[in-house]
């Protein structure tokens, strides 16, 4: 839990989370029990970027009291991009 000052618990929230995975398959039958079976797998599938980090760490000037830290309440990083992975197995 965070607190600043005298605002409150939990007053900043972390931005949410929109992701979508996708899996496609086929099985490809040779006969005799034999069949060849491709596999594709998609992570973040529409590639929609997600932060993942807000920068909660307020600076203030001694003298003045004002704000002085320029990334406050900005984002610090990302979640993994899309990521896609193949497969292709032979079963005897």
């Amino acid at each position: 839990m965070a607190c600043f000052g005298n605002a409150g618990l939990n007053l900043l929230t972390g931005p949410g989370m929109h992701n979508w995975d996708m899996t496609l398959a086929k099985n490809i039958p040779l006969g005799e029990g034999r069949a060849l079976r491709f596999r594709a797998e998609v992570y973040n599938i529409w590639n929609h970027t997600q932060f993942s980090g807000l920068d909660t760490s307020a600076e203030f000037h001694v003298v003045t009291l004002l704000q002085n830290d320029p990334n406050f309440g900005r984002f610090t990083s990302a979640r993994p991009p899309r990521q896609m992975s193949m497969s292709l197995r032979f079963q005897f």
